[in-house]
């Protein structure tokens, strides 16, 4: 039987009398690599990824996941966690082993009298914001409605409103965490503070969250949308953009692209989120509009729900991604005009050069608060190589490695992780900085054997 393929870490083989038993424990469901659904089940939103896990564990509710970490933990089984799918490194699937996926796991409960929001590990944001713009309000999470909310927020978590309100892991109260040992804690200020530390920014490393528990903010609608320029203005957009974003209110959240439109022009597009009064917004976003002019400026007052699925159809499914990103402390006129010079050498019309500004909020929390230590460096250069034939993939990831290569020596030194498709253990390492040691030690507390590996690992060792 095709069940029989499945063997421990160390090789062992597992037999198909052992999966059977642990199919009959589960409210979900056991999909085998027999199961006519299997590829179906293995598939996430980035093609490039192309992983054959020996067993898919789909949870509908939190013993299902103990059950599964358990059952991995006593056969020694390599472990992938699935929220949404839609990390660019494919870190929801494992090759052998087994996925304890989450994708089932979509409730969002909200509590408006208190503005808090409990979320469960695999809603996405289109499932968050669907259930808070009810109450009138908003978590900040995130700029593609595809995206998990637990991947996202681990990683730190970034989106419309990161100037005015900070992080995702920086509106978190609290997480419900299954642990290696298949045990169920709940991590804040009060329970577990080391671990509630280590969660705001430090991946998927020391658990499963089952259950987030997020601040929400009072926010229904914004002023935003895409302002589009010829792709010759790039260097003048850029530097408008740097120095405009410079004196701009926290209110206003925006990045600049060099991308190319859905009818195949080049161009440099800017696109804001401005989430504080309109009559105000409309005042502080005149210049942003009138420079140019633009050749398309679709600004306007919508839903927050409406804002997050503007970018949705930049990343669609089943296309190949290879990104990398590096932060830079300053947008010089050096760092311009090497954006200009790659993105003028992208090899798809899909692929992109992201400039994100994240001066605000974020930087008000010290690098010693949360894990997430990549605080300070206010830009976060994006390099996005995405096409559909698989025939071409070498020459599309050439192109984001050596603009990557370009920016080390301007780099900050850390990195966006949640950025990254093949983060490397020294990249890791730099980006959590001082927090790195901390980090090592709250693995080794809540998991010493390094249980949770397919992540952006934490190695317990501190040398």
């Amino acid at each position: 039987m095709l069940e029989t393929q499945l063997q421990s870490r160390n090789g062992m083989p597992i037999g198909a009398d052992l999966i059977d038993e642990f199919a009959s424990g589960l409210a979900g469901r056991l999909i085998r690599l027999a199961d006519a659904d299997y590829d179906e089940a293995r598939r996430i939103w980035n093609a490039a990824i192309d992983r054959h896990p020996g067993l898919i564990a789909r949870c509908l509710g939190v013993a299902d996941v103990i059950h599964a970490v358990k059952f991995a933990s006593k056969n020694d089984l390599l472990v992938a966690v699935r929220g949404g799918g839609h990390n660019v490194a494919g870190r929801a699937l494992c090759d052998n082993g087994i996925v304890i996926d989450l994708s089932a796991m979509r409730g969002v409960m909200v509590e408006p009298k208190t503005q808090t929001v409990r979320v469960q590990g695999g809603a996405t944001l289109g499932d968050l914001d669907r259930e808070t713009h009810l109450h009138g309000l908003a978590v900040p999470v995130g700029v593609v409605s595809k995206t998990g909310v637990a991947g996202l927020t681990l990683g730190g978590g970034v989106g419309w409103l990161v100037r005015k309100y900070g992080l995702s892991c920086d509106n978190v109260i609290s997480f419900e965490l299954v642990t290696a040992e298949g045990n169920l804690l709940t991590a804040s200020m009060e329970e577990h503070p080391d671990l509630f530390w280590a969660l705001r920014g430090g991946g998927g490393n020391f658990g499963i969250v089952t259950c987030f528990t997020f601040r929400a903010q009072q926010i229904s609608s914004v002023l935003g949308g895409l302002i589009v320029h010829a792709r010759d203005k790039s260097g003048e957009v850029l530097r408008f953009y740097r120095d405009f974003m410079a004196t701009a209110p926290e209110e206003l959240t925006a990045y600049a692209a060099m991308l190319t439109t859905p009818d195949g022009m080049p161009a440099i597009g800017v696109i804001a989120c401005w989430c504080g009064d309109v009559v105000e917004g409309a005042r502080v976003l005149a210049p942003l509009r009138a420079f140019g002019p633009p050749m398309l400026d679709a600004i306007q007052l919508m839903p927050f729900p409406t804002m997050q699925k503007l970018l949705d159809g930049a990343f669609p499914d089943g296309t190949h991604n290879f990104w990398k990103a590096s932060f830079v402390p300053q947008l010089t006129d050096t760092i311009i005009d090497l954006l200009v010079e790659h993105g003028n050498r992208m090899k798809s019309p899909l692929s992109a050069c992201i400039v994100e500004f994240y001066g605000g909020a974020p930087g008000r929390i010290s690098r010693a608060e949360s894990a997430f230590a990549q605080r300070g460096a206010e830009y976060n250069i994006g390099m996005t190589a995405q096409w559909v034939d698989p025939a071409e993939s070498e020459r599309h990831i050439a192109w984001v490695r050596a603009m990557y290569d370009a920016f080390e020596p301007h780099s900050s030194g850390m990195h966006l992780l949640n950025f990254q498709s093949e983060p490397a253990d020294q990249v890791i390492r730099a980006s959590f900085g001082e927090n790195y040691r901390r980090l090592a030690e709250v693995k080794s507390k809540y998991d010493p054997t390094n249980f949770f590996s397919v992540n952006q690992n934490i190695s317990t060792a501190t040398h």
